[in-house]
């Protein structure tokens, strides 16, 4: 009777397993208290597991609010608490009594023999279940964080099961308590009695990203890491081997005021602005960077273009060095010089004086009533760039002929043309660095560069395009990166770009030799740092593998701080250590 029961039990579980599987459904709720997520393996399990499949994760389900609450007097304070605390409550783990036997029945479903025990009919051979990983409340003797299990293959048929048991330990600098390289190999010797053991190393560094002040850190959004990958580790917390497979990990969030990138991207907020304004009808206008009025600064260009003697390209350059004079940064000379332009045409000029002055709806309009005025009067022939496509550009143009469109400059038709101009000469400034330095070519930039699509998607478009360069600077001025890795990694984000959404949490990954940035991890501590040490081959292959981290790799477990971390009286990284364990079970032939 007993038996039955469980297979009864081991079945149910594995058909909601096979459910969550086959339909791509992201959770259900088993057995009332148990909510069963199928998740990215490595994002929720950091570095315990390593796989390019999904995983099923079973997690306690998170407290419910009772509808008594909910009847309560809203104003009542402990009632207030209570809903604080049970909203703010993270993933919730299970008994390692609940968690064994949610393995037991996944491992019964998945061997099919013997008949009499198969809860799957000869006849149907399903697909594999993923593999499935429970949250333990670490209250064992041997303080389980997680169990896991995942199934073994020959060719298309299962084998076996994996089981994995994995357990933590709290923070210390104490660099003595770690297990040595010879313990751990005879810990893995003790389990599967292997004929030949290899032990490969991984490590991670922090490249760029926040950083310690006088105990104060400074948060960064943007960061560079380096994970290491080696085979043959001799000790523990080895530096990785210039032998080593190197790749960056880089994430960059735009707006930091230290990045030479600055005062361009305080020009594309200006651009959004104004996007913004179109889009919504309000607009919520920057700081004036000039004490002088839109309308002052566009009076005195104009003057100055009708009593000036020198050809028009002449004063083009001259008013670039003045731009950069004035906006410029000295924080990264060699960028600035990069990226100045020495060209900006008449349009160009207009939109940096405007874009430094202008506070509202009315100056926009008053500055180009000025402009068009001068141009219907023939007082200006400005020059332009051919290729510029913004309103202003194709009435200059036709000034040239003297038949000039009507343009009314009511309602947003002002705040429209400027933003086209911003469009316009923000585009030559990234067309200017990437294709000056060779990075990429006008084709492979046709679409950023396209200006079929309306406003909103081009400045979207454009957004793209100026991560892309916050991208290659901080790898170029702070890496310094040779020119074949820079190359490498502008076509994978322009890649990305191309089909994926704007998102500055998205890390960009690029394989690289260690001696690129040897000078960066030799002598720094790694965040992370770990061992592994395996058997066999293929499906019977098996690991034993101990991690230290400086942040805990389990979420759901509160562990305690080593003191002397706490009182920073120690100048070595406090790591936290983790043991994942291996054990394979085969199944019957």
């Amino acid at each position: 009777m007993g038996s039955k029961m469980i297979i009864t039990d081991a079945v149910q579980f594995s058909k909601m397993l096979r459910t969550l599987q086959d339909e791509c459904k992201d959770s259900c709720i088993y057995e009332e208290d148990i909510q069963i997520l199928r998740v990215n393996g490595e994002k929720h399990l950091h570095h315990i597991y390593r796989g390019d499949r999904p995983v099923f994760i079973c997690e306690k389900t998170a407290p419910r609010i009772d509808s008594e609450d909910d009847k309560m007097d809203e104003t009542h304070s402990d009632d207030e608490t209570n809903r604080e605390v049970k909203i703010e409550l993270g993933p919730q783990p299970l008994t390692i009594m609940k968690a064994r036997q949610l393995l037991s029945w996944y491992t019964m479903s998945q061997n099919s023999i013997p008949p009499a025990v198969s809860l799957v009919p000869p006849a149907v051979s399903p697909a594999p279940l993923l593999p499935l990983w429970v949250r333990c409340d670490m209250a064992d003797p041997a303080r389980t964080t997680w169990l896991g299990a995942e199934t073994a293959c020959t060719g298309n048929k299962v084998s076996g099961v994996k089981l994995y048991a994995v357990t933590c330990a709290g923070s210390t600098v104490d660099k003595g308590s770690f297990i040595t390289l010879d313990e751990l190999k005879q810990e893995h010797k003790n389990r599967h009695h292997p004929s030949m053991m290899v032990a490969r190393g991984t490590a991670q560094y922090n490249l760029f990203g926040s950083t310690v002040v006088e105990n104060t850190t400074i948060e960064s959004q943007s960061s560079v890491t380096v994970d290491f990958k080696w085979s043959h580790v001799e000790s523990i917390l080895e530096v990785p081997p210039l032998s080593s497979t190197a790749t960056l990990n880089i994430k960059v969030s735009s707006g930091d005021m230290r990045s030479p990138m600055y005062p361009l991207y305080r020009e594309l907020e200006f651009l959004q602005i104004l996007a913004d304004g179109l889009r919504t009808g309000e607009t919520d206008w920057m700081e004036p960077e000039e004490t002088r009025s839109a309308v002052q600064l566009t009076r005195e260009y104009l003057d100055e273009l009708q009593n000036t003697v020198k050809t028009l390209r002449d004063q083009s350059t001259k008013e670039a060095v003045k731009v950069k004079t004035e906006t410029g940064t000295s924080e990264t000379e060699i960028f600035n010089s990069l990226m100045e332009r020495g060209d900006l045409d008449f349009i160009e000029q207009l939109w940096v004086r405007m874009r430094n002055s202008v506070t509202s709806y009315q100056d926009v309009g008053d500055c180009l009533k000025l402009v068009i005025k001068a141009l219907q009067y023939g007082d200006i022939k400005p020059w332009i760039h051919r290729d510029s496509s913004s309103s202003l550009s194709k009435l200059i143009l036709q000034s040239y002929h003297h038949q000039m469109d009507h343009v009314s400059l009511t309602g947003l038709t002002p705040v429209h043309m400027l933003l086209e101009m911003g469009l316009d000469k923000m585009r030559k400034d990234y067309i200017n660095y990437l294709i000056g330095q060779e990075l990429t070519t006008l084709n492979h930039l046709s679409y950023y560069l396209s200006t079929v699509e309306d406003l909103q998607e081009q400045v979207i478009r454009l957004r793209k395009l100026h991560h892309l360069l916050e991208i290659m600077v901080t790898c170029s001025t702070f890496l310094g990166l040779p020119y074949d890795r820079l190359f490498l990694l502008t076509q994978l984000c322009l890649q990305y770009y191309k089909t994926c959404p704007y998102d500055e949490d998205h890390e960009f990954k690029l394989q690289i030799k260690p001696a690129l940035i040897s000078h960066f991890y030799q002598k720094e501590q790694a965040v992370s740092w770990g061992v592994e040490v395996s058997s066999g081959n293929g499906p019977r292959e098996v690991k034993t593998s101990w991690l230290l981290s400086d942040k805990p790799l389990v979420e759901h477990i509160i562990f305690e701080t080593d003191e002397m971390t706490v009182n920073g009286d120690s100048e070595g990284t406090a790591y936290f250590t983790t043991m994942v364990c291996c054990s394979l079970v085969n199944f019957a032939a």
